[in-house]
């Protein structure tokens, strides 16, 4: 039997969480930022590891839950087109994007925040699925209008709530779409 990657991920966020729950837990900014959260002033000065780090560290329970739940979701099926290193690939570099649309947006603005959390990477997943929907290669595998409306209601969701960091969102998903469809070239899957 095959170990997944995706719940190795799962695992290692969950022991993540659980790990914060003896020094302060996870809602605690002090704790949150001791296990990694991206906070732009910090990556300022040299802590660049933040933006891989803070995919691992989550605010609260639900916030856990739903970024797990949507990678148990999404991840097996990327997992079995591209394979594990492909897949880790993808998760890593569209959660780092998304950080990395967050550091500039609020450099720009100079309003900062601490962020946290796997949902960039996943929005990663849901731009690379997007891609794979719309190429006969793989258009069976992924339903166009299940992704447009998971999207719809993330976004809906993003704008009603404001400690959501959109950003990590949008560059996720950017990321996600410009690595599949370089690696869908490479692969000829067009």
């Amino acid at each position: 039997m095959r170990l997944s990657l995706t719940y190795v991920l799962i695992a290692i966020n969950l022991l993540i969480f659980i790990a914060e729950i003896p020094v302060g837990g996870s809602t605690n900014r002090e704790t949150s930022l001791r296990f990694g959260a991206q906070y732009t002033p910090l990556l300022e000065r040299g802590q660049w590891f933040r933006l891989f780090s803070s995919l691992f560290v989550h605010c609260g329970f639900w916030h856990l839950i739903c970024n797990m739940y949507s990678l148990y979701c999404l991840g097996p099926a990327l997992e079995n087109i591209f394979g594990k290193t492909v897949f880790l690939i993808i998760y890593l570099l569209s959660g780092i994007c998304g950080n990395l649309l967050t550091w500039k947006l609020e450099k720009m603005k100079g309003d900062y925040r601490v962020s946290m959390g796997a949902s960039g990477a996943v929005f990663g997943l849901l731009g690379s699925c997007l891609v794979l929907a719309v190429l006969p290669a793989t258009a069976h595998v992924f339903s166009i209008r299940g992704i447009i409306s998971v999207l719809i209601v993330n976004i809906v969701y993003g704008v009603t709530n404001k400690s959501i960091n959109n950003a990590a969102h949008l560059g996720g998903f950017a990321g996600g779409a410009v690595i599949t469809l370089i690696l869908a070239a490479i692969m000829k899957m067009f």
